[in-house]
């Protein structure tokens, strides 16, 4: 079922996905100290197994969320990847294979706030650090509510800011100073993971994201804070068709 269709025009943070492709997995392990994968397992542990399903893991990358998701969910029928920038599929591709996961997946270039998909189609979608990457994040998860069949799910890890005053500011120091340092020696690409935590700070807080996932029409929402609150997963459902 593997393969990797539908290519979207580009755009400024899908070229820089692709320029930063190669590294971007060794990148992400240092940066966060090894607990992206600690992040990933518990969000995939908050998938429902006990039917059949089928998955769509939106801004895939290099496709670690939806390998964790699919090891630790036998049931998932069938599982869809989607991502703007062509050489992080590209790597996912390969990924997906060692795995021996490649009869379950598709993988999809396109944009998050336009995947082109049906309505009603999927009973878990997931999304690994990509919703503050998209130009809005009311319109992806509009997007994600029309995707979505009724009583579907959405699981959504992103970084956030942590609320204590003390391990924010010793975060923003990080953020703001090393990050760039380490992505610039190990990427010789200053500029992305200067992005990065711009990115990071320009979000939504905790509660702020809550509320919007609300607007949109999710219900029974819940925000599960991660590592004093450097990143958290969001978990809401459909339960209006």
């Amino acid at each position: 079922m593997e393969s990797v269709s539908k290519k979207t025009p580009e755009n400024s943070v899908g070229r820089m996905f692709d320029r930063i492709a190669p590294v971007y997995d060794k990148l992400n392990h240092i940066l966060s100290f090894g607990l992206d994968f600690h992040w990933r397992a518990k969000l995939a542990g908050m998938v429902e197994n006990n039917k059949q399903v089928k998955i769509l893991d939106l801004a895939t990358g290099t496709g670690d969320l939806i390998i964790a998701v699919l090891k630790k969910n036998p049931n998932i029928s069938e599982a869809v990847g989607m991502d703007i920038s062509e050489n992080m599929l590209a790597i996912c591709q390969k990924k997906i294979a060692k795995n021996n996961l490649s009869h379950k997946v598709q993988l999809i270039c396109s944009d998050a706030v336009s995947s082109g998909q049906q309505n009603n189609t999927y009973d878990v979608v997931t999304m690994g650090f990509g919703i503050r990457n998209t130009p809005d994040s009311s319109k992806t998860l509009s997007e994600i509510f029309r995707l979505l069949k009724k009583n579907g799910t959405v699981l959504i890890l992103e970084f956030s800011i942590p609320s204590n005053r003390l391990i924010r500011f010793l975060y923003l120091i990080y953020l703001r100073y090393w990050v760039p340092f380490i992505g610039r020696l190990v990427s010789a690409d200053k500029q992305a993971y200067r992005y990065l935590n711009t990115s990071i700070e320009g979000f939504y807080k905790i509660n702020e994201f809550s509320s919007l996932m609300q607007k949109t029409g999710f219900q029974n929402i819940t925000a599960v804070p991660l590592a004093f609150g450097i990143a958290c997963i969001y978990k809401g459902s459909k339960i209006n068709s």
